[in-house]
């Protein structure tokens, strides 16, 4: 019988720890199929941040290191300098990135450095338990915000991919989402680009994956769905923010 479909080796064996719905486990999939059909996975780092991502480290079945809270692309600049062959990637929340880690990514685009980065944006804070993030959206209500994110006092989300591609430094920067079987497609497209920049030698990319939380946003994984296709894109609008 021909075999149609089969799991990546580049995924470990290891139950996902993820909540049901959670869209990480679609993620980690498309990095992983993209680091097999490229060929790099025998030399590829990855770094995995604190978040609900902590326990990266178990699912890819590469070289994998543990960043301290919005640390990984210092971490990911350490070992892409050391060792330049490698394909050295970073895979990162919305309060990993750009809260606490805002000014490790800042630096590492604007240096150019030629490392990738996986940016899940679900719009709060996953693992601590659903506190406003910089990427929760006006109005939103979360653990910290039971009223909705008032603009006047909490200002406005952080439109990362938008900020970064201003820089001289990044060579590829993209929005997609995994809400339908069409953006996962494109998602992985994008995913796949941001690796083969990095292997060209152009300098840093960056694939933002808008994502769901449906325990924190207190939703059915189908509502939460539906929520980001018709409330977080407005905000991140998809696209290719930044080619050369």
């Amino acid at each position: 019988m021909a075999v149609v479909f089969q799991k990546t080796s580049m995924l470990t064996d290891a139950p996902f720890h993820y909540c049901p719905g959670c869209t990480h486990g679609i993620i980690h999939r498309l990095v992983a199929e993209v680091l097999d059909e490229l060929g790099v996975g025998e030399t590829a780092i990855g770094v995995a941040p604190v978040g609900c991502a902590v326990f990266a480290y178990n699912y890819f079945n590469c070289d994998m290191m543990e960043a301290a809270h919005g640390r990984a692309p210092a971490c990911a600049t350490g070992a892409k300098r050391v060792h330049p062959d490698k394909v050295v990637f970073t895979y990162q929340g919305d309060g990993d990135l750009a809260s606490i880690g805002a000014a490790e990514i800042v630096h590492a685009a604007a240096r150019g450095e030629k490392i990738t980065t996986i940016f899940v944006n679900n719009a709060i804070y996953g693992m601590t338990g659903g506190q406003m993030a910089p990427t929760s959206l006006p109005g939103q209500i979360t653990t910290t915000s039971p009223y909705g994110r008032n603009t006047e006092v909490c200002g406005f989300p952080v439109n990362m991919s938008e900020m970064l591609s201003q820089l001289n430094g990044p060579a590829y920067i993209e929005r997609v989402s995994v809400h339908d079987v069409k953006n996962v497609v494109r998602a992985k497209q994008a995913i796949k680009k941001a690796f083969q920049a990095q292997i060209d030698g152009k300098g840093f990319s960056m694939v933002e994956v808008l994502s769901t939380c449906p325990t924190n946003w207190g939703m059915t994984p189908q509502e939460a769905l539906k929520w980001l296709e018709e409330n977080m894109i407005p905000q991140f609008p998809l696209g290719v923010y930044k080619e050369v």
